[in-house]
C-alpha cells in the first residue's frame, strides 16, 4: 500500500481468491513428413511447425495428395500377386509419400488442432531418415504439442533407420521435453508374426531400446482403410507400356467378336497417346468395362494406397477421447473409423504376448470383433512392466497435471518464500486437483484419498532451501487406472425353495 502523505480517503483493493491453475491442452499432435508444398503466402514453411485445425487448412498450406505411381512387375507365387495367363504379377508403388492419407485418417477419427512439420516435397527421391529426424528439433521451441507422430517412418527403405528414428522420437518426448507422448508403428506391421521374414513385433522390441519407454506406445497391425476410392485412380497412375502389353495379351486371348475386338484395340492403343482430361476419363471408363484385368489392377492400387499404419488414427482417437471424456480415460475399446479391417486378425491367445510380454514392451492390438467392427484393444505404454507407467492414460494424465501446475506456479517466481505464499500455492493446486477429482480424473471416494499437497518449512523445505531461494512443493495424486481385466466369478448355491 502506498504511503499516505495527503489527507483524504484511499481505496485499497485486495484479491479475494488465489490464482487458478489452467488445464493445458492434451491432444495436440505434431506430424512430421513430406507434403506437396509448405508455404504461407510467399513464405516457406519448410521445417517450421505450423498449426492447423482441419484438412482444408492442410491443403491451403501443404497441398494435396501426391500422384501415386505404380509399376507392374513379374513375380513368383507370392502373397497378393495377380495371376494372369499362368503368370504372376505384382502392382508395386514407386513412391512412399503417405502423410496426406494419414492426415485424412487422423481427421476421420476425431482429429482437431495439430502441428505439421514439412521436411520436403514430392520431388524428393524418397523418404529420408535424416530429414525426418531433423523435423523433430523445431518442435523444441513449440510449447503446445503433446504428441509426436511420424507415420512415414515405416516407409523408410531400411528397418534399422525406422527404429533409430523411433528412438529419437522417444528421446525427444521423454528426455528433451518430458511432456510429450510418442505414437509408434511396427515396421512391416502389415505382416503376420509368423511371416517367413520373421516376427515383426519381436524385431521392433529388440531394436527400440530401453530408454523412455513410458513416453510412447506402439500399435499393431496396420489397417486396411477406405480413405482412397477407385474413382481416384486410373491408368495415369501406371506404367502404360507394361499395362498395354498385358491388355493386348488379354484381348488376343478373349473370345470377343472381331468388330468389338478391333474397337477395343483402338482404345488400348490410345494409352500411349497424349489425351485431354475428358478423353482420359472416357478411356478409363471404357477400359474398366472391357477389361477384367484392368479393373483388378486398379483395385490392387487402391488396396495399396489404403494400407496405412495406425499411429495417425490413434492420434485422432486420443483427441476424441480427451475432448469427450478426459485424458484420464484409456484410449481403448473404441472403434476406428474408415477402416475395413486390420491386416492381421489377432486372436485372444495371440494377444497375450502382445499385451504382457516377458520384456515388458507391450504392443497394443488392433482387433476385429464380429458385430462390433475394428477396435483398439490395448492401452499400455511400451513400459509394460512398470507399475507406475504401465498405462497410456496414467502417463498422459501426469503430463497434463505437471504442465498445468508448472505453468501456474510461474506466477509465484520471485514472490517472498514465506507462509503466506505457501498457503496461496497450496490452495491454488488443491483447487485444481479437486476439480480434476470431481470429473473422475483421480481415484478416491473423498478428496483426501485422491490427492494431497504439501509445502512449507519443516514439511518440504529446510532453512537452507529458503536461504537458497528454493520453494519445494510435493503433490501426491492417485490416478485412475483402467479395468483392463474383469473377472466375474460364478458358483452354484444350494436350492432355497
Amino acid at each position: 500500500m502506498a504511503v499516505m502523505k495527503t489527507p483524504g480517503v484511499y481505496i485499497v483493493e485486495k484479491n479475494a481468491f488465489p490464482n487458478s491453475v489452467v488445464e493445458v491442452a492434451t491432444a495436440i499432435p505434431a506430424f512430421i513428413g513430406y507434403t506437396e508444398k509448405a508455404v504461407n503466402g510467399n513464405k516457406s514453411l519448410l521445417n517450421q511447425p505450423w498449426r492447423i485445425t482441419s484438412m482444408a487448412e492442410f491443403r491451403t498450406y501443404f497441398g494435396n495428395a501426391p500422384l501415386p505411381k505404380f509399376v507392374i512387375e513379374d513375380s513368383g507365387a507370392v502373397a497378393n500377386a495377380l495371376l494372369f495367363n499362368s503368370k504372376y504379377y505384382i502392382v508395386k508403388r514407386q513412391d512412399a509419400f503417405t502423410l496426406y492419407y494419414n492426415m485424412l485418417l487422423f481427421y476421420a477419427n476425431g482429429g482437431g488442432p495439430c502441428y505439421i512439420v514439412s521436411v520436403g516435397d514430392y520431388s524428393a527421391e524418397g523418404i529420408d531418415k535424416a530429414k525426418l529426424e531433423a523435423g523433430i528439433e523445431p518442435l523444441i521451441k513449440e510449447q503446445e504439442p503433446t504428441m509426436v507422430v511420424i507415420p512415414e517412418a515405416v516407409n523408410l527403405a531400411e528397418k534399422e533407420d525406422c527404429y533409430a528414428l523411433q528412438q529419437a522420437i522417444l528421446n525427444h518426448c521423454g528426455n528433451v521435453m518430458k511432456n510429450r507422448f510418442a505414437l509408434l508403428d511396427i515396421y512391416d506391421g502389415e505382416k503376420d508374426r509368423k511371416h517367413p521374414d520373421g516376427d515383426v513385433v519381436n524385431a521392433f522390441r529388440e531394436a527400440i531400446g530401453s530408454n523412455f519407454l513410458d513416453y510412447g506406445a506402439a500399435y499393431y497391425p496396420f489397417l486396411n482403410t477406405s480413405i482412397v476410392q477407385e474413382n481416384e485412380l486410373s491408368f495415369l497412375n501406371l506404367d502404360v507400356k507394361k499395362l498395354k502389353e498385358l491388355l493386348d495379351e488379354e484381348l488376343n486371348a478373349s473370345a470377343m467378336p472381331e468388330a468389338k475386338m478391333k474397337q477395343a484395340q483402338q482404345y488400348i492403343d490410345s494409352l500411349e497417346k497424349d489425351l485431354t482430361d475428358v478423353e482420359n476419363a472416357t478411356l478409363h471408363k471404357v477400359l474398366s468395362q472391357i477389361s477384367p484385368l484392368y479393373t483388378q489392377i486398379i483395385k490392387e492400387m487402391r488396396l495399396s494406397l489404403n494400407l496405412l499404419p495406425v499411429s495417425a488414427a490413434m492420434a485422432g482417437v486420443y483427441t476424441l477421447v480427451d475432448n469427450s471424456k478426459g485424458v484420464w480415460k484409456a484410449p481403448a475399446n473404441l472403434s476406428i473409423a474408415t477402416v475395413v479391417s486390420p491386416t492381421v486378425n489377432i486372436s485372444h491367445e495371440e494377444q497375450e504376448d502382445l499385451n504382457v510380454p516377458i520384456s515388458g514392451k507391450s504392443v497394443n492390438a488392433i482387433r476385429f470383433f464380429t458385430g462390433e467392427g475394428v477396435k483398439v484393444w490395448g492401452a499400455r505404454t511400451l513400459d509394460g512392466n512398470s507399475l507406475d507407467w504401465r498405462y497410456v492414460n496414467v502417463r498422459r494424465t501426469l503430463i497434463m497435471l505437471e504442465e498445468s501446475v508448472k505453468n501456474a506456479a510461474k506466477a509465484y517466481v520471485f514472490d517472498p518464500n514465506v507462509a503466506a505464499t505457501w498457503v496461496n500455492v497450496k490452495s491454488m493446486i488443491s483447487n485444481f486437483l479437486n476439480g480434476i477429482w470431481k470429473r473422475g480424473g483421480l481415484a478416491g471416494a473423498v478428496p483426501d484419498d485422491a490427492y494431497s499437497v504439501y509445502v512449507g518449512l519443516g514439511e518440504t523445505m529446510t532453512p537452507e532451501d529458503i536461504l537458497e531461494g528454493i520453494m519445494r512443493i510435493t503433490v501426491l495424486v492417485a490416478i485412475a487406472r483402467p479395468a483392463e481385466f474383469i473377472e466375474i466369478t460364478f458358483q452354484q448355491q444350494m436350492q432355497k425353495s
